[in-house]
This record gives structure tokens, sequence and C-alpha cells, in this order.
């Protein structure tokens, strides 16, 4: 694990907001995967790394802990979280629907300032594919989902995406080109429908674009049989492909209706 952590300036060397600094050190580490899933996270090791003493790290597993990206136990300690298949797909679920609702609201808006804040990074993000900077996409994807929901101008829905994206963010880093080249067209085919205000239309693609990658995930645990297609992992994994959902949309603004509930089931430790 030496190595992975920190830059050419050890965080030890500023103590400005140093807490705030370590905790958001390890949160980026965890999304971007450098600290693997099941990965235990050694209060020592990783303060030696950082150049920081124990306390701020144990503080920072603490909040990550809460921000469910860190599960502490009395035998292993502190470690990345790791999802079963029927977590991830729960999980999944909820985002889609929540994805969904704030996308509508955002066509609803049309806030021009941050549709502009939104297309900026889109373009990066289409640049960092083209130039195979695929390094660069995991920050500009949290950037683009966070713009977006900014757009929703709901703060309730904006704070509730924010803990599932950090829930979810190791869901969703493809590292194969064309699903990367994918990801980005899914967010321009989002952010068009938002410019034309068509709420329907932008609610269908945002939570596409969730379930679809929910499906690469939970089709990356399991190598699926020799040409199975992706609708087909979907079905599989009761995700809906959604490879014809987008091609029904109605030209006309959806009529509007009330929010579905959705009630996650609470799970026992075996």
């Amino acid at each position: 694990m030496a190595g992975r952590l920190g830059s050419s300036k050890r965080l030890g060397d500023d103590y400005l907001s140093l807490h705030g600094r370590v905790i958001e050190e390890l949160r980026q580490a965890i999304l971007s995967r450098r600290l693997k899933p099941g990965e235990r996270l050694v209060e020592g090791r990783l303060a030696d790394e950082l150049g920081v003493s124990r306390n701020p790290v144990r503080e920072a597993i603490r909040v990550l802990e809460s921000e469910g990206l860190v599960e502490v136990t009395a035998r292993r300690g502190a470690s990345v979280v790791t999802m079963s298949d029927e977590e991830a797909r729960e999980t999944i679920e909820v985002r889609a629907v929540l994805e969904g609702q704030n996308a509508r609201l955002a066509a609803r808006r049309r806030e021009e300032s941050i549709i502009k804040r939104i297309a900026a990074v889109l373009k990066q993000g289409n640049e960092a594919v083209a130039g195979r900077r695929y390094d660069l996409l995991s920050d500009l994807n949290q950037q683009f989902h966070h713009e977006l929901a900014e757009a929703g101008r709901n703060r309730v829905l904006a704070d509730l995406l924010k803990r599932l994206r950090e829930r979810t963010a190791m869901l969703f880093s493809p590292t194969d080109p064309v699903r990367q080249a994918r990801t980005w067209d899914e967010h321009a085919a989002i952010l068009r429908a938002i410019i034309a205000g068509d709420e329907r239309a932008a609610a269908t693609l945002a939570a596409e674009h969730v379930m679809r990658a929910g499906a690469d995930f939970l089709s990356s645990l399991h190598v699926p049989d020799e040409g199975a297609s992706l609708e087909a992992i979907s079905a599989k994994y009761g995700l809906p492909s959604g490879s014809n959902a987008a091609q029904s949309v109605a030209a006309k603004p959806a009529r509007r209706s009330p929010p579905r509930s959705v009630t996650r089931r609470k799970k026992t430790e075996s």
C-alpha cells in the first residue's frame, strides 16, 4: 500500500484543516479504488504514509464510516466497505429513482448558469475520453453529477444524492474505454433533454444511465455466458436495460405526478 496515498507534499506539513484534508484524501483513495473494497485500513500505516498522527486518521475513518464508505467490525477493525450483489442492486435502484427525479426538476428549472457549468464539465469529460485520459474521468464524473444535483434546485434531494453517489462511486468506475465513452454520451443526452425542458426525457435518461452503470457493475462480478447481452444481464439481476425506453419518450411535456416512495429493506448481519 506504500506510496499510494498523499502527494509529494505530505499532509502533515500543512496543519490548516488537517482533519478535513485527511478525510478527503482517504475518501478519494476509496472512490478511485486506490484502496480496494475489503482492504483493511490500518491507522498506523495510513498515518505514516500521510505524515500525520493517528488522531486525524481515526477521525477520518469515523466520518467515512458514517458515509457508508468504511465498515468497522470487532474482528477486522476498519476496512473499505464491500457490497453484496443484493445490496448493490437495492442501492442502484434507489439512486436511479432519485437521479431521475432530480433531472426532471433540472429540466423544469433550466437555470442557465448551472447548465453552463454542466456543459463545461461535459466538454472536459469528452476531451478526456478522446485523449484517453481515463485517469481524469472519475473526478469529472463526480463533478458532472454534483452540478446536475445543483440544477434540480432541491437541497434535500441534492443531499440524498450526494450520499448515494459517495456510496455507489466505487460501483461506477468503468475502466473499459467503450463503457467510458458511452457514459459521457449518456451524460450529453441528459443535458440535451434538460436544455430542451423535456422533463420526461430527462428523468428517463438519468434513471437509465444509473441502471445501465449498475448492470455493468453487476456483470463484472460474474463472468457472463459468451454472447450475453447487457439486456440479458440486466434481466438476470432485475434491472431494466432501458434500451428502448428513451425512444418511446413523447415530445410533449410530461404530466406531473407525485414522486414514488422508496422503501429500503433493513438488512440484518449474519
